[in-house]
């Protein structure tokens, strides 16, 4: 087991807090229920950032140019200027939508949906990942995925891994130069895990948030569990960052299930937790 602080609080009196990135020497993450993208220091100073998008399911991430992509019903890049503009046609690919996204060293953008209506009681059908090409050529690289969530690119390009919630699993894919995915495989069967967000760090270790499970996990390709944070609500996302990369945002949230979504937003129980590692984080996000 690795050396880990405890965790503190870093921000509290949130709604759904998700998709941490570290970013320009600040976490940056998704505001769910209050449609904005806020961000805040080690100092616990927060602003609002950049606009962001109704309800959620909706995420953040960077072009390497520095162009701010939000995900929602269409893929959103932010201009200097501060408007807002439709970054790439996801029609013919996406049926609800993207959800997540990953953007790799080669500005390779990964987007995935699990194109079924999950607050509303649909029936579970198969996620599938998306690529959205450097010079806009968009086209579906993976399906057949349960509940797809948190993505995360090795520091060498080569490994894309998918946290699929449904399925208690990260799986993997091979990176093409091109962009496309290929040598599906289980990276970690997790058991009792609901993966959520995941990150991973310089020892090829992921950490992945579980919501039902109210923890933060580190494990290894194969299942191995090297750490765990147990908090008190559950854990939508992890991210390391820092001036090292070796602080671990934990962003959680008291969760009841799909029922009172509206209340349990207006509950505020939000929460960015941190805590030190010994092993920082690389690749991306």
């Amino acid at each position: 087991m690795m050396a880990l602080s405890e965790p503190r609080v870093l921000l509290d009196g949130l709604a759904y807090v998700e998709s941490p990135r570290w970013h320009d020497s600040r976490l940056w993450f998704a505001h769910w229920g209050r449609e904005e993208v806020l961000a805040v220091d080690l100092a616990g100073e927060c602003e609002v950032a950049a606009p962001g998008r109704p309800g959620m399911g909706w995420c953040i991430d960077w072009l390497p140019d520095g162009h701010l992509l939000v995900t929602g019903e269409t893929l959103l890049r932010r201009e200097v200027d501060g408007s807002s503009v439709v970054h790439a046609d996801l029609g013919g690919v996406f049926a609800k939508g993207c959800d997540e996204v990953v953007v790799d060293g080669r500005g390779h953008i990964y987007l995935n949906s699990i194109e079924f209506d999950f607050l509303g009681g649909g029936d579970p059908s198969g996620g599938i990942i998306a690529l959205v090409t450097p010079d806009g050529r968009v086209r579906q690289v993976a399906g057949d995925l349960a509940f797809p969530n948190g993505m995360a690119v090795t520091p060498d390009n080569g490994t894309l891994i998918v946290a699929e919630s449904f399925g208690r699993r990260l799986t993997a894919f091979d990176i093409a130069d091109d962009g496309g995915l290929s040598n599906r495989r289980v990276w970690a069967d997790l058991g009792d895990g609901a993966p959520d967000g995941i990150c991973v760090d310089a020892e090829g270790a992921a950490w992945y948030g579980d919501v039902p499970n109210q923890r933060a996990v580190r494990v290894r390709e194969g299942g191995a569990v090297l750490d765990t944070v147990d908090l008190d609500r559950g854990c939508f996302a992890c991210m390391l960052g820092g001036p090292d990369r070796r602080t671990l945002f934990m962003l959680t949230a008291e969760w009841s299930g799909t029922e009172d979504v509206d209340a349990q937003l207006a509950r505020r129980t939000g929460r960015i937790y941190v805590a030190d590692v010994e092993v920082p984080g690389a690749g991306w996000p």
